[in-house]
């Protein structure tokens, strides 16, 4: 009878990724929870194949093989305690830094702790064994099968890096017993660049640079990514956190949030990914993207990664300036969204009083060489909307995006040059969490608070949130409404002014503007300024959602058409079905 491969799906994008990355050398150990990875590759001649009844052996079999050829060696093994036996060797190829790959297969980890024969759990391992141990468990969808290749990957990648070890991967099978796949599937090899490395090409066509949250820029740094740009036809996508402030920035909050319509200029050859995390929530769609960063981490953000590069950001954007190229460089791109950008935000009508409205209204008289930080979510993704000044940057806690710090965040930046001004727009839940740190007797004159009260976690009352669809019952628990005074124009009031601060306030369109130049002012004052404004989830969630469909393609209206007809459940069936 003639075998070809296992219809398991994660098995045969593990051999895939073995034979993309050029592991053939493998040890393998009896058994019957790895039958379907040995059976699979047994009769594919790629693969050499050594067997080892004794799996203390075969782990210090494979140290020997791979020291003495120099490549990768797999270890496959059985459930149970064969994998314990592993544990001497390993350590010898840990110290030794041998890339050792010890594939252990198990039971589902979910049956962990419930007397059921022949599972051990080996979800932790010793100091000082492997590099890294990663969990992979069976793929029935499309995220399934990007975190198996992204944990599979990440792990083949760790065997040489830093000067290289033993690795572990947990492989759960489903015992199957059929073995008809004859081609093994197409899978997403990711590839780790570092100084030593031959650099890939750029491809042609258009290159986009995502900055998520990024540190003060160098001059050096902006010099270099606008060379880049220059010779390679790229733009620098940015919000107010990426703090790129060079001739190719495209502030993409409005164009790359569209619901129904995808911008060309979203669509790219390459994105370069730097910086960290982004709470711009913006969609682009690259065929490929490269991440630059120190930390060399398979971080798939947009889940087209191909290579990491595990360098400083300098050093990426000049080693690929210093590269001699024949073309001519001329820069289509950066004209292409100039003249999109111009187009999508000359549409942008009069919004309700909102969040929005004040960002539209405001952003772009925010003082020269000030400093914006934002609440997460509704703040930041508002504002994300308008650009403010050139020499303004921009802050948000994006990194843990947690509502409990933001205020005391401002205030800690503030207190490193006393001379400049720092603004912060934040929620009246993420203010009052962290309400008693304008209390601090550090606070300084040069800060100016705005809170938007709308009484609740307006988040959850947006029209595209899932807690929309529960209407006024939401304000009970899910967006915790009534608390804090109840949109009090006391509260914040008397304790801003007990503490110092200078208070003003606004409920409507006419009042804002009548305070906002105190707000404002360029000028350090005698007090630090907060500035509440009191505003309605509906607005808000209307702001948005007008914000959110300012360009509508012929696509996206057939789509409102079908959602508008079935609504939302009918148009997750059709989803679901289509996949199946």
């Amino acid at each position: 009878m003639e075998y070809f491969y296992t219809n398991e799906k994660h098995t045969q994008i593990l051999i895939a990724l073995l034979k993309a990355h050029g592991i053939k050398k493998v040890i393998a150990s009896p058994g019957t929870t790895n039958i379907t990875f040995i059976a699979s590759i047994q009769h594919d001649p790629y693969f050499e194949i050594y067997s080892a009844a004794d799996e203390r052996s075969a782990a210090y079999i494979a140290c020997g093989l791979s020291a003495e050829s120099g490549e990768p060696v797999v270890l496959s093994c059985t459930g149970a305690t064969a994998s314990r036996n592993y544990i001497p060797a390993l350590t010898e190829a840990f110290y030794r830094k041998l890339p050792i790959l010890a594939i252990t297969a198990t039971q589902p980890i979910d049956r962990i702790g419930h007397n059921i024969a022949q599972v051990i759990d080996r979800r932790v391992q010793l100091n000082d064994i492997v590099k890294l141990s990663v969990q992979v468990s069976g793929v029935n969808n499309e995220d399934d099968k990007w975190a198996c290749e992204i944990a599979i990957n990440k792990a083949i990648l760790e065997l040489k890096h830093r000067g290289g070890g033993p690795v572990h991967i947990n492989f759960t099978t489903t015992y199957s017993t059929i073995y008809n796949t004859k081609v093994l599937p197409d899978v997403n090899v990711i590839n780790r660049i570092t100084y030593k490395d031959k650099l890939p090409n750029v491809p042609k066509g258009k290159i986009g640079i995502f900055v998520g949250n990024h540190k003060k820029w160098s001059s050096k740094l902006t010099d270099l990514v606008d060379t880049f740009c220059e010779k390679y036809n790229a733009i620098v996508f940015c919000d107010h956190t990426s703090n790129y402030k060079g001739k190719y920035r495209a502030f993409a909050g409005l164009i790359a949030t569209q619901e129904n319509y995808k911008s060309p200029c979203c669509f790219v050859d390459l994105l370069i990914h730097i910086g960290d995390i982004s709470g711009g929530y913006m969609f682009f769609i690259p065929q490929k993207v490269w991440r630059v960063n120190p930390d060399g981490e398979v971080c798939d953000t947009f889940r087209k990664l191909q290579y990491t590069f595990e360098m400083e950001e300098e050093d990426f954007f000049e080693r690929y300036i210093n590269i001699t190229t024949t073309e001519k460089s001329k820069n289509t791109f950066i004209t292409e969204w100039k003249n999109e950008y111009e187009r999508i935000y000359a549409k942008v009508p009069e919004l309700p009083f909102s969040n929005a409205w004040i960002a539209q209204n405001t952003v772009f008289k925010i003082p020269e060489n000030s400093v914006l930080h934002l609440g997460i979510l509704n703040s930041l993704r508002t504002w994300n909307y308008f650009e403010a000044p050139q020499s303004v940057l921009g802050y948000s806690n994006t990194g843990g995006f947690g509502i409990d710090g933001c205020v005391s965040s401002l205030i800690g930046a503030s207190l490193t040059e006393p001379n400049k001004l720092f603004f912060e727009v934040v929620g009246d839940l993420a203010f009052f969490y962290d309400m008693n740190s304008i209390g601090n007797k550090h606070v300084g004159n040069n800060i100016r608070l705005m809170v938007i009260n709308n009484g609740r976690g307006t988040e959850f009352r947006n029209y595209g949130h899932i807690g929309h669809k529960f209407g006024e019952d939401a304000d009970m628990y899910i967006a915790a409404a009534g608390h804090y005074g109840k949109k009090s124009h006391l509260l914040l009031k008397h304790y801003a002014e007990d503490l110092g601060f200078e208070y003003i306030s606004a409920s409507n369109k006419e009042e804002y503007l009548n305070n906002v130049e105190k707000y404002l002012n360029p000028k350090i004052t005698d007090k630090p300024i907060l500035f509440e404004i009191f505003t309605d989830s509906k607005d808000e969630s209307e702001a948005i959602r007008i914000m959110k469909n300012i360009e509508i393609s012929v696509e996206g209206r057939a789509k409102k058409i079908v959602k508008s007809v079935i609504g939302e459940q009918g148009v997750n069936i059709i989803k679901n079905f289509i996949k199946k």
